[in-house]
C-alpha cells in the first residue's frame, strides 16, 4: 500500500486511550518485589521483569513467600501492567527436536510462573528457524506454543509474540509471521509486543510521519493494532534494515528524537504499555530514558 494511502487509513481510526502507561525492564536482585519498589522510585506506572534467570534452562520453583510478597507490594505500588519476559534460551521455532522439547518445557515453566505471580503479559520471541525455512519455523513456533499451553488455565495472562530484527535465522521480522502464528493458535488469544528497535532493523521505517503511518498500517492489517498490548520503546544502535538487534538510548540512536517522539505520541498505540529496554551504561540511565519518554508523550509537537 502506498504511504499516502496508509496515512489516510490510519487517520480514520479512533484512538483507544489518551496516554499510555510507561515503565521499564528492571532487575530482580534481592527478590522479585524489589523491581516493583524500584519502579515506584522511578515514578513508572508499568513494569517488565524476568521471573527467573534469563539464560538458564531450569529455575528454582517460586516459593509461597516470594509470591505473596510480590503480590502485596504490587498492590501497594498499584503498578500495572506487569510484564514478564521469557528467558532468552527458549527457541519455539527450532527444528532441532532436543532444543524444541527443552524450549517447550521452559516456556511452560514461564507460563506457570507468570500465572502464579498474577502477571498481565508474558512476552516471548518466536525463535530461530535455523536449518529450516521461515514457513517451517512459523509452523513449529505455533505448534510449540499450543503444546506448552495444553491443559493450562492462563487466568487472565496473555501471551505476546514479539517482533524481531531478523538477525540470523530468526522469524518474526515480518508482521505476516506474527499473523500466521496467531492464526495457528486460535484458542490462546495471543497478542503482540511491538519493539521499535527490532522493527527498524527489520526494515520497517519510522523516521518520517508517512513512514510511521505505513508501518502502523502494515501492523494493523496483519495483527490489529488493538492487539499490540506492549511497546518495547527502544532506539536502535544498528542501521535501518541491518537485521541487527542493538538497543540504544531513547532518541540517541538511528531512529532519532523526532521519530521516537511521534511513536510515543501516536494515539493508535496509546492503549499499550510502553516499556524501555534501553542500556544501563551509567548511573542515571534508567531515569534519563524514562524522562525522555515522558517528555515525548507530553510534548505538543508531533
Amino acid at each position: 500500500m502506498p504511504i499516502s494511502a496508509a496515512k489516510k487509513n490510519l487517520k480514520t481510526r479512533k484512538p483507544i486511550a489518551a496516554t499510555p502507561r510507561i515503565g521499564l525492564h528492571l532487575g530482580i536482585a534481592g527478590g522479585l518485589h524489589n523491581a516493583l519498589l524500584r519502579a515506584r522510585e522511578l515514578d513508572s506506572t508499568a513494569l517488565q521483569i524476568f521471573s527467573r534467570n534469563p539464560r538458564g534452562w531450569t529455575a528454582k520453583p517460586l516459593e509461597l513467600e516470594q509470591v505473596e510478597t510480590f503480590k502485596r507490594v504490587r498492590e501497594e505500588t498499584a503498578i500495572t501492567p506487569v510484564v514478564i519476559h521469557a528467558n532468552y534460551l527458549i527457541n519455539l521455532a527450532s527444528g532441532d527436536t532436543t532444543i524444541r522439547d527443552k524450549s517447550r518445557d521452559a516456556f511452560r515453566d514461564e507460563l506457570e510462573r507468570a500465572v502464579t505471580l498474577g502477571a498481565n503479559f508474558l512476552v516471548v520471541h518466536p525463535g530461530s528457524a535455523k536449518g529450516a525455512c521461515a514457513a517451517d519455523g512459523v509452523r513449529t513456533c505455533a505448534e510449540t506454543i499450543n503444546e506448552a499451553c495444553q491443559d493450562l488455565e492462563l487466568e487472565g495472562l496473555q501471551i505476546l509474540i514479539e517482533n524481531t530484527a531478523g538477525q540470523g535465522d530468526c522469524i518474526g521480522h515480518t508482521f505476516d509471521h506474527l499473523r500466521e502464528i496467531i492464526a495457528a493458535t486460535p484458542a490462546l488469544n495471543l497478542g503482540v509486543c511491538f519493539d521499535t528497535a527490532h522493527d527498524f532493523a527489520a526494515g520497517y521505517d519510522l523516521r518520517t510521519e508517512a513512514e510511521l503511518a505505513a508501518t502502523l498500517d502494515a501492523l494493523n492489517r496483519n495483527v490489529g493494532l488493538e492487539n499490540v498490548r506492549v511497546v518495547h520503546f527502544n532506539d536502535s544502535r544498528a542501521a535501518f534494515n541491518s537485521r541487527v538487534d542493538r538497543h540504544f538510548h531513547v532518541g540517541a540512536g538511528e531512529i532519532g528524537v523526532q521519530a521516537m517522539r511521534r511513536v510515543a505520541r501516536s494515539p493508535l498505540l496509546a492503549h499499550a504499555a510502553f516499556i524501555l529496554e534501553t542500556p544501563q551504561d551509567e548511573i542515571g540511565d534508567e531515569a534519563n530514558n524514562l524522562a525522555a519518554l515522558r517528555s515525548y508523550i507530553n510534548s505538543s509537537s508531533g
